[in-house]
């Protein structure tokens, strides 16, 4: 079906969707498999675009853990997330991709991949059977907000057009990687219409650290607040930088305690970059190092290098006489300590305090580290903010805008990796199909 341009909007008696990422696509499946027609608009040439660039190293789908597990990994919003996940979770997530003849596999994680780990041939064929159902796309269709009536106004290449629809179902992202289609452009708009939006923030991002300047081997932090007039110096230093960026830091722990809200200690792997840290196990404590920068204006996690050896041991190891050796041979001779791990260290410590045998020991297992600032909103993997839940029935549509409903990241929850950010898309966007089946059998004349 070609959509004509012109002044006057085009009716199209079904569901209107506005995004084809996983949650518009799954509130797609939902309607078409009723018998209702549907057609989804998209401002990419072509769909799924971070759903392709989320499965470039490995598509994670969703994860294996128990139920109870899974939802607490959406912190305060878990009680709202837990009617969703139960209507569509990680067992039907891993049945829907069987259905599609796509076989899966838990990894030694706990996470969930495809067989063949890889995003293309499981959309290819969730789109041959969203084709199969009749559903229609129409890309390079850039929603811009409302037109005459509650019409969308879309945007394309050749002209602007308006559509009216029975319903329609947003599910347009958050506001990361906006070269693939989520801008946050939405926001707005939404607002206009008296739709509470939360700010929309990164949400599993990196972060850049606080620089390390030392008079005495002491941190110069108060220093460089003063002499910068309260906007300190981030990144590392030059030589760290230079020999460090892009190395990862490999069996090491972090803990966090913010000044408001819960302990995290968890092991992992995270990456140094140019200016600060980022990686998976930044990932995972990154909503509270966030939120403690929003608060305080800095967040300190301390860094544990050697979390299989106890304090104990590290110190005696570190005191052991080391002879001729150089202090740099002896570290990696009695504990293993070398490349990035050393190059922190004399980042963090100097040379000065390096030599001291209780400093150091200290360090190594409970070395400070200090951000400051998220990197940019657009580098983030997802997004806290959007929708807020409370604008939204328990069918997702809104309050302010009867008939329309709302689906995947825009929403006002946020989760880390690890299967959870894909697997609660895809449920809100069953719930939102489900929701706009259910408005349409109630109100069949019904459009904006």
């Amino acid at each position: 079906m070609n959509l004509p341009h012109s002044q006057s909007p085009c009716f199209i008696d079904g569901v209107a969707i506005v995004g084809a990422g996983p949650a518009g696509l799954m509130a797609a499946e939902t309607l078409a498999r009723q018998g209702i027609a549907v057609h989804v608009f998209d401002a990419m040439p072509t769909v799924g675009r971070k759903f392709l660039l989320a499965g470039k190293g490995g598509l994670n789908l969703t994860h294996s853990e128990p139920a109870a597990d899974f939802v607490s990994r959406f912190g305060a919003r878990q009680a709202q997330l837990q009617p969703w996940l139960q209507q569509f979770g990680a067992d039907h997530v891993r049945a829907w991709a069987q259905g599609l003849g796509v076989d899966t596999f838990v990894g030694t994680s706990g996470r969930v991949f495809p067989s063949s780990m890889k995003a293309a041939p499981l959309l290819r064929a969730w789109l041959q059977r969203l084709r199969g159902l009749g559903v229609q796309f129409h890309m390079r269709q850039r929603w811009t907000g409302w037109g005459q009536n509650g019409a969308l106004r879309l945007d394309a290449p050749t002209g602007s057009l308006e559509v009216q629809a029975k319903a329609v179902v947003l599910a347009l992202g958050g506001a990361s990687w906006s070269r693939l289609g989520s801008d946050g452009a939405w926001a707005p708009w939404l607002q206009a219409q008296g739709v509470e939006v939360a700010k929309l923030r990164p949400a599993n991002c990196g972060f850049d650290v606080l620089h390390q300047a030392s008079v005495g081997g002491e941190t110069r932090r108060e220093f460089l607040r003063e002499l910068l007039g309260q906007f300190p110096t981030v990144g590392w230093t030059a030589h760290f930088s230079s020999r460090f960026a892009g190395q990862p830091f490999k069996s090491v722990a972090i803990n966090f305690q913010g000044s408001a809200g819960p302990h995290f200690q968890r092991r992992g792997e995270f990456v140094a970059t140019a200016t600060g840290v980022e990686g998976s196990l930044v990932y995972a404590v990154s909503a509270l190092l966030r939120d403690e920068i929003e608060a305080h204006g800095s967040a300190t996690f301390y860094l544990d290098l050697l979390p299989d050896h106890s304090p104990e041991r590290v110190l005696a190891e570190v005191r052991h006489p080391r002879g001729t050796r150089s202090l740099s041979s002896h570290l990696k001779s009695r504990l293993g300590l070398e490349g990035i791990k050393m190059g922190i260290l004399y980042e963090q410590l100097g040379k000065e305090r390096m030599n001291e045998p209780l400093a150091l020991a200290a360090a190594i297992k409970a070395l400070p580290v200090t951000v400051v600032a998220t990197r940019p909103i657009d580098e983030a993997i997802s997004t806290a903010g959007g929708v807020a839940l409370e604008a939204l029935d328990e069918h997702l549509m809104l309050r302010q805008l009867p008939g329309v409903f709302c689906a995947g990241e825009m929403l006002d929850w946020e989760a880390p990796t690890g299967g959870y950010l894909l697997t609660a898309s895809m449920a809100t966007g069953v719930r939102a199909g489900a929701g706009a089946a259910q408005w349409l059998a109630g109100h069949p004349t019904a459009g904006f």
